[in-house]
């Protein structure tokens, strides 16, 4: 029930110390009233002490009930003899009323000191008296007393009085709290605000435009020394992220230049590794053996400076084909050249009846495809099942319709500390493989490129026995 928010905490704060305030107000009032009500009552006690008590030593000779002259209507008189009450009566509008008491107030009667102080007294007949008690001629004791009904009406009176003046000043102060307090702390909105901002912006690449600073930067006040903290965060924050675009902007626009500039001596070193196995003259077995690794890896140096080019071109937003795509036909095609590179892996496919036609690239997306089942095939033992699977009709986050292509197997899983990079640039499942035989580390990144150009997510799930990559692609 504890309030959660800074403005609902400080809100009640106010309020609890008020309503503590107020109690000790009301219990002080309460107190002082009631004493005062008392002390006056003592002394109206004191001076007519036993006179209407000694009145009733007579009522019998004179057949009366005592003199109540002078007495106030509900003043009491009792005569006690040997701890017995002889003698009651209690004044009322038209004279004198005798009274009799059961034996529990008799007792309570006759315990009252006889000190001459007023003492308080609960009678079940009368209610609650204030009584004095001193000895009587006769060897008997003599007990005057003055109700206190009116007096605890008046202090009840005055607790409902301070119960209801208090509770609206709670209410309105409860208010007054509410609004002051919603406007002290809206220079804190307001960076609340900011943050809520920045963390809803793609910080994590590209070039990203940050909102502008806070104006409650006045450090003579907490809030404003907070403001000012926080400018001097989001300065460093756009500082840092612009440093960061401003290089991976020299990355990108160095691997396109480099790539572009291999190209032309790739295709050198490969015309003249052609022309020389074309030599029909003798060739040394070493010679030859060299000419074919210089071929191979100009063919893997040429695929990779492809996959280079095809990220810069991506990173900078250049429009793919926009044609209509047969995508069961890409997956079954992708499955077939698997089957034949990677017999010792059992390809299945799970396939709608009616063909999957996506609007996009086709080049691009066999080339997806592929990299998922090549990696798939790369990183499981052989016999691993992997099974490629095209669900239609499914439900984005907007709304919309997509196309689910799902690429599952039954390996050995992912490292947990590669998961939340497996997208990322030149990232190798196995760090340990030499170049000759593992990839570049581009596939999956180029995988995230592409799916991103087409308006699609990749996403993946992966544990011991089973790693899924699934991609979704707007119909």
């Amino acid at each position: 029930m504890r309030p959660r928010t800074l403005r609902g905490r400080l809100v009640a704060g106010v309020l609890v110390l008020l309503a503590l305030a107020c109690a000790a107000v009301g219990v002080a009032t309460s107190l002082a009233l009631e004493r005062s009500l008392l002390d006056r009552m003592d002394q109206q006690l004191s001076m007519t002490v036993g006179k209407f008590a000694a009145s009733l030593e007579h009522h019998i000779e004179n057949g009366d009930l005592g003199d109540s002259r002078g007495q106030s209507p509900g003043t009491l008189g009792v005569r006690l003899m040997g701890g017995q009450v002889t003698d009651a009566a209690v004044v009322v509008a038209s004279g004198n009323s005798r009274i009799s008491f059961p034996a529990a107030d008799a007792s309570c009667l006759a315990r009252v000191p006889l000190d001459g102080r007023a003492h308080t007294v609960d009678l079940s007949a009368l209610g609650d008296y204030r009584v004095i008690a001193i000895a009587g001629a006769d060897g008997d004791v003599l007990i005057n007393g003055l109700p206190l009904a009116g007096d605890n009406a008046t202090v009840h009176r005055l607790q409902i009085i301070e119960s209801v003046v208090f509770a609206a000043v709670m209410l309105g102060t409860g208010v007054a709290a509410t609004i002051w307090v919603r406007l002290s702390l809206r220079p804190l909105q307001r960076v609340a605000g900011t943050a809520r901002r920045v963390t809803e912006l793609p910080l994590a690449s590209g070039a990203v435009e940050l909102p502008a600073p806070v104006p409650d930067d006045d450090v003579r006040s907490e809030i404003g020394q907070v403001g000012a903290a926080f400018n001097r965060m989001l300065f460093h924050v756009g500082d840092a992220l612009a440093r960061r675009h401003a290089s991976e902007q020299r990355m990108r626009t160095f691997a396109a230049d480099a790539s572009h500039e291999l190209r032309t001596p790739l295709a050198t070193v490969r015309a003249h590794v052609e022309l020389a196995r074309r030599d029909t003259g003798p060739m040394p077995p070493r010679v030859e053996h060299a000419l074919e690794r210089i071929d191979a890896e100009s063919l893997r140096m040429g695929a990779l400076v492809d996959d280079l080019l095809l990220l810069a071109r991506l990173d900078e937003g250049r429009p793919l084909a926009r044609d209509e795509v047969d995508l069961s036909r890409v997956v079954i095609d992708a499955t077939g050249d698997m089957h034949v590179s990677a017999p010792d892996h059992r390809w299945r496919l799970e396939l709608p009846e009616e063909p999957v036609t996506v609007v996009g690239d086709a080049d691009r997306l066999h080339q997806v495809v592929a990299n998922l089942m090549g990696n798939a095939r790369a990183h499981t033992p052989p016999g691993t099942t992997v099974t490629v699977t095209i669900t239609t009709d499914v439900a984005t986050v907007s709304g919309s319709s997509a196309a689910a292509l799902t690429i599952a197997d039954d390996g050995p899983g992912i490292p947990d500390e590669l998961q939340g990079e497996i997208f990322e640039r030149f990232v190798r499942a196995d760090k340990a493989r030499s170049r000759a035989s593992g990839g570049s580390g581009l596939g999956l990144a180029i995988v995230r490129a592409v799916v991103g150009a087409h308006n699609g997510t990749v996403d993946m799930d992966s544990r011991p026995g089973r790693t899924v990559f699934r991609v979704m692609l707007p119909r």
